[in-house]
């Protein structure tokens, strides 16, 4: 039977690749960037002309990889005419195709100046020989000709007829030696500049200047006056005209439209950086949820889809499912879970209850967060397959108004996700180590660490009532913590004798879907190797507006004012990297394979990653990274504000007591902290929940519920472009080190009192210990005292000194600061089969995703792996990995290793 609600994708054509950067043919509104007429933008003939394509109409959506757009002309191609010969479109660096005409006139003249010039070359009548002189001259003359000199040297004297002389003295013309006066007093000046700029004068100089050309504290007001929360609206509209999972057509046109206005900005290197990955996307017809009579015929069926929320005129809008998920078509009797944590799942089991062969019931949200970790669990319990659904207790009419004038989830709204293992296996998982570029060797989809094996499907609570109304009575009625918010409803768990479900899921699985990541850079002035990146994520379940949409609008209007600084001719000292990431939402495939392409560049010459992917879900201020950050972040709390409340970012942090949080496995930073060894940052602003990966995430709910008027988003703007200043354009590198030191001695004390929990140290049995790690910590606390000396003795010499650096003190600072960025990325766990065990991927010692903790941070995940497992003798060497590994570090931050 088809879904009752059947949700397919209009057979539009897909947009030439003229087009797609251009703006559309004819009948195609001009996609427009910032300030354009928000009418255009929701011009129909737009999705028509860019959105479409001849789409088989039994998959949902169509990957764009069905049809293609015409690339741009090759070389070759563009440099023969049709017979194969060189014709007017000829170009080579840029010339015409008369640029051989202009070269043979230009060889004419150059002749006619040799000839002219030897004529000088005067002798008596019938000589034949040439004076020492002569041939001097002649000589000098085609050493000049061949330089195409802007001037002619046509010295001819007239003589009485019949006579000749023999040359012994030339004579010059005046105007030649003022001539060859300027152009040897301006050798004299290059050769006076050249002096000078090799002398350790001009070096500090040249420092003073680079401090003082853009006044820094100028730089800072401006790029926060000149943030616009009008802008970002007009980014964020443009941004959710249609859907744009990832690699569908969608997401493709909003690539190029990023791509354009990087360039349009006056970003540097702009280009999209493209990766062929496996993704799943669902057939038309391929999701059923029923509940069966026992004949087999079906007595109930899920709505499964939400209802268009675009109606008039109707918008495609992404079907419900699980990126991802396994495909397959199982029946058996529901059983209701709970949250499908592991404890939940042994909770059944030791009540009694079999599981084999059954589906899964569980709602999202509670002890496990990450909807792949309650399938996996589910899995290993035995299930046959698993539906995850948004309970109202936790996000729905219990908690407050609901979408559209709420925050929380509708009766029929569904949270759509990915159930990639992302704790187990991140990015690509056909291809974990390495870019999924052409050629690259793939494994199986079989049995894949990175994968489920069970087939899965969220649903809406409204159609969850169906199923838990069917087993009441049934199996055990479940405790006060497992009930939920339905009404009218008493909570049951159900049993074996449950009435039968049959799930399928039903999907077209590509291999090697393509997907676009958008670079864009501003090239630094000193170091222009070293990198500060800054990325956001594109690509959305459905519109996107929250997540990751008010991202990408505030990254847009950052871009914006780093133009602005461009055009007014600033640039910083080191080059900031720009990214678009594509294929987050399934895996953080998109940021994985960059880093994963990049990675010894990365390690060696990254200096930060500034991670934004929700920008505003709330009002209060968040931020979780690598400790060097603290320092800085505080530094930009302080100067902005709360536009609705007299204070400052900083005074409303400091009323909460909110700290930087470490870090997880939620969005982009993972790969460059835990894989690169990057020193990553994540921020935006968060509050209640929001209508999360359904559809109700819009355009329209953003501005009237989530931010009206964009005030929140002009103020993220505003902190993310004063981080950007921070670490790129500061001579000394603000990371704070001191910061670290603590944090790692907090956290290794934390380390020991949980693993005491685990049962370490127990019944008078010591099989391991933490001293190493403790002596280690301490080490490094020491030599970050001694680091940061340096610093203040930097601030005293030089900014006391009127902000004269010379060269040999500019030479420590590039030092200090290359060695305080590799800090991170000496923490990793790079010896062969280093990194977490079984999941080698993540090589950082001290931050990465435990096992079974999802997108929950966790602090030293390898022993934390092993003391989980009762694995002792692999806790103790994990210990002792990690303390050595933090003692080599140490040592090379102050520069005795």
């Amino acid at each position: 039977m088809p879904d009752e609600k059947p949700n397919k994708y209009e057979a539009l054509p897909i947009p030439t690749y003229e087009e797609a950067i251009n703006g559309g043919s004819s009948r195609t509104s001009t996609p427009r960037n910032h300030g354009t007429d928000r009418n255009e933008a929701a011009h129909p003939a737009e999705r028509e002309g860019l959105l479409g394509g001849g789409l088989d109409p039994g998959r949902i959506p169509v990957p764009t990889r069905r049809a293609g757009y015409r690339p741009p002309l090759t070389e070759e191609e563009g440099s023969t005419n049709g017979d194969g010969e060189d014709g007017e479109h000829d170009t080579f660096l840029g010339q015409s195709g008369d640029g051989r005409r202009r070269r043979d006139s230009e060889s004419s003249e150059d002749e006619e100046v040799r000839r002219e010039i030897e004529e000088m070359e005067i002798s008596e009548p019938g000589s034949t020989s040439q004076t020492t002189w002569g041939k001097r001259i002649s000589s000098l003359s085609q050493s000049l000709s061949s330089l195409n000199l802007p001037f002619r040297w046509r010295w001819k004297p007239r003589l009485p007829e019949g006579m000749s002389i023999r040359l012994r003295w030339p004579s010059i013309d005046a105007n030649f030696c003022i001539v060859l006066g300027r152009c040897f007093a301006i050798l004299l000046v290059m050769a006076l500049v050249y002096l000078v700029f090799m002398s350790d004068v001009f070096a500090g100089a040249a420092r003073g200047m680079v401090g003082q050309m853009f006044d820094p504290e100028s730089v800072r007001r401006h790029v926060q006056n000149i943030a616009d929360a009008h802008k970002i609206g007009e980014y964020l509209r443009v941004m959710t005209e249609n859907d744009h999972l990832a690699g569908t057509e969608g997401d493709y046109v909003l690539a190029q439209r990023v791509k354009r206005f990087f360039a349009e900005q006056g970003l540097e290197h702009v280009e999209v950086d493209e990766y062929g990955v496996y993704l799943n996307y669902p057939k038309e017809g391929g999701r059923k949820v029923e509940i069966l009579n026992g004949d087999g015929s079906v007595k109930w069926s899920a709505k499964i889809d939400e209802d268009l929320v675009y109606a008039d005129p109707p918008k495609p809008q992404t079907p419900v499912f699980h990126g991802h998920s396994k495909s397959g078509d199982v029946t058996g009797p529901v059983i209701y879970a709970n949250y499908g944590s592991r404890e939940d799942y042994k909770s059944l089991y030791d009540s009694g209850i079999d599981t084999t062969g059954a589906i899964a019931l569980v709602r999202y949200g509670g002890s496990q967060g990450d909807r792949a970790l309650k399938v996996k669990a589910a899995e290993l319990a035995g299930f046959a397959g698993c539906i995850i659904y948004s309970d109202p207790a936790e996000d729905g009419f219990v908690k407050g108004e609901v979408a559209p004038k709420g925050r929380f989830m509708p009766e029929y709204g569904v949270q759509r996700g990915a159930v990639s293992l992302m704790s187990w296996v991140v990015g690509d998982v056909l291809t974990p180590g390495f870019a999924s570029k052409k050629g690259a060797k793939r494994n199986s989809k079989e049995n894949n660490p990175g994968l489920v094996n069970i087939p899965s499907l969220p649903l809406s609570w409204g159609d969850a009532q169906n199923l838990l109304q069917a087993i009441q009575g049934v199996g055990q009625r479940c405790p006060e913590e497992w009930t939920g918010g339905i009404p009218n409803l008493e909570y049951w768990s159900g049993n074996l004798s449950s009435p039968r479900v049959r799930l399928l899921n039903d999907q077209d699985e590509v291999d090697e879907q393509p997907i676009w990541n958008v670079m864009g850079r501003i090239t630094g002035v000193e170091q222009k190797e070293k990198a500060v990146i800054v990325g956001n994520h594109r690509d959305a379940w459905v519109y996107g507006a929250t997540d990751p949409g008010s991202g990408t609008a505030v990254m847009m209007e950052v871009v914006r004012i780093f133009g602005d600084l461009m055009q007014n001719g600033w640039r910083p000292l080191r080059t900031i990297v720009f990214a678009s990431w594509d294929g987050e939402e399934y895996n953080l495939i998109g940021s994985t394979e960059y880093v994963e392409n990049n990675i010894d560049a990365l390690r060696k010459d990254a200096y930060a990653y500034l991670n934004v992917d929700v920008a505003v879900g709330g009002q209060s201020f968040r931020a979780a990274g690598s400790p060097v950050f603290r320092k800085s972040l505080l530094r930009a709390l302080d100067r902005t504000s709360d536009p609705f409340q007299n204070k400052t970012m900083r005074e409303l942090w400091d009323e909460r007591g909110a700290q930087l949080d470490g870090l997880g496995a939620g969005s982009d930073y993972v790969a460059f902290q835990d894989i690169a060894g990057t020193s990553s940052l994540d921020f935006g602003f968060e509050g209640p929940p929001y209508p999360y990966h359904s559809a109700h995430d819009n355009f329209e709910w953003m501005a009237s519920v989530g931010d009206p008027g964009f005030e929140y988003h002009k103020v993220l703007a505003q902190i993310w472009a004063l981080l950007i200043l921070e670490f790129a354009d500061r001579l000394v590198l603000p990371f704070d080190i001191s910061a670290y030191s603590q944090s790692l001695t907090k956290w290794a004390i934390e380390l020991e009192n949980w693993a005491g929990s685990k049962g370490a140290n127990q019944d008078g049995y010591t099989p391991w210990s933490t001293e190493p790690l403790r002596e280690a910590v301490l080490q490094f606390a020491q030599d970050a005292k001694t680091f940061e000396k340096w610093e203040m003795e930097w601030d005293s010499v030089v900014l006391g000194g009127g902000g004269y650096e010379s060269a040999i003190i500019a030479a420590h600072r590039k030092s200090h600061n290359n060695r305080m960025a590799n800090f991170e990325t000496h923490l990793l766990d790079l010896e062969e089969g280093g990194g977490i065990p079984n999941r080698t991927q993540f090589k950082h010692v001290v931050f990465g995703p435990q096992l079974w903790s999802g997108y929950d941070e966790a602090f030293f995940p390898a022993i934390r792996d092993a003391v989980e497992a009762g694995d002792w003798d692999l806790a103790k060497k994990q210990v002792e990995k990690a303390a050595d590994i933090i003692k080599r570090a140490s040592k090379k931050l102050v520069g005795n290793a």
